[in-house]
């Protein structure tokens, strides 16, 4: 058992990390914990969203780009490390990339499992944050792929005889999804509506959120520290668009005071139960008693 706490997240591609927890990580750099960012692939498949940034330059460096925004985004939320994981964008399910033998939906589960261990016996994390298994609504092959080795390289890390090649062998205690809940959702809309403001969640949408059922265990107040969430993705010129309603269609000043936390989903703990009737407002709870000792 580490001493120090320290907090990994595997993201698919750069922009991933500034859409998805990034005030989470964000309270838990300003407490000391040490904080970790894996990035599956360069992100050479995502389209430029930002009329300002299509330009031939710009599309002809679009791996390097991405990867410098990325470096700044995490400068913003406050990792301390952002490790690559090496493989290209699979791009969107049917697509040709999804073909390339360099993509991550290609790449041999074993090898990318083995590198994400490597990732976690040197960083040490007693906790891992990932991407949850129901994925219907946007079934990326990159974010599948993402959980299915965040869920395989946290039980083989603390175990010596897998991957021996990947360093000391060392057993992470809690595994969480990262969630969007559908009273996030509807808390938006409403904003939007009370302010006489056109709601980017239309009908679809709203349909949609309507589905999203999942019971979250764990809600972390992120009071103080919202705005990341908006610093991070204009970090991503590329891939927000500046102007987008559905990111920054609400007063910054509004924004930061609707539903002032982020959802995660406990799928696996070493230290006390998981399952629906867990409640925690804190991603290392039991952790941190045992660090101290």
């Amino acid at each position: 058992m580490s001493t120090r706490l320290s907090l990994l997240t595997v993201h698919a591609h750069p922009d991933d990390e500034a859409s998805k927890g990034p005030a989470t990580v964000a309270r838990y750099h300003a407490e000391g914990v040490h904080t970790v960012l894996v990035c599956c692939t360069g992100g050479e498949e995502g389209d430029i969203l930002n009329p300002a940034m299509d330009t031939p330059e710009v599309r002809a460096d679009i791996a390097g780009i991405r990867r410098r925004e990325l470096e700044l985004a995490a400068s913003l939320i406050g990792y301390d490390e952002v490790v690559m994981l090496g493989y290209r964008d699979s791009g969107m399910k049917d697509t040709p990339a999804n073909l390339r033998p360099d993509c991550f939906a290609q790449a041999p589960l074993d090898e990318a499992v083995g590198k994400l261990v490597a990732v976690i016996r040197r960083a040490r994390p007693q906790v891992i944050v990932t991407y949850e298994d129901d994925q219907k609504g946007y079934p990326h092959p990159d974010h599948l792929r993402d959980h299915e080795i965040s869920l395989a390289a946290f039980d083989a890390a603390g175990v010596p005889s897998a991957f021996p090649e990947a360093g000391e062998a060392f057993q992470p205690l809690k595994l969480y999804y990262v969630g969007w809940s559908a009273t996030r959702v509807m808390a938006m809309h409403e904003k939007f509506v009370e302010l006489g403001l056109e709601s980017p969640f239309d009908e679809a949408w709203r349909e949609r959120a309507s589905k999203m059922v999942r019971n979250y265990t764990t809600t972390v107040d992120i009071s103080g520290f919202a705005d990341v969430r908006r610093e991070a993705l204009l970090a991503h010129a590329t891939q927000v668009d500046p102007t987008s309603p559905f990111w920054f269609g609400l007063p910054p000043e509004v924004a930061r005071s609707i539903h002032p936390i982020d959802e995660y989903i406990l799928a696996r703990s070493l230290v006390g139960p998981t399952g629906d009737a867990v409640v925690e407002d804190d991603l290392f709870a039991g952790v941190r008693d045992l660090a101290a000792r």
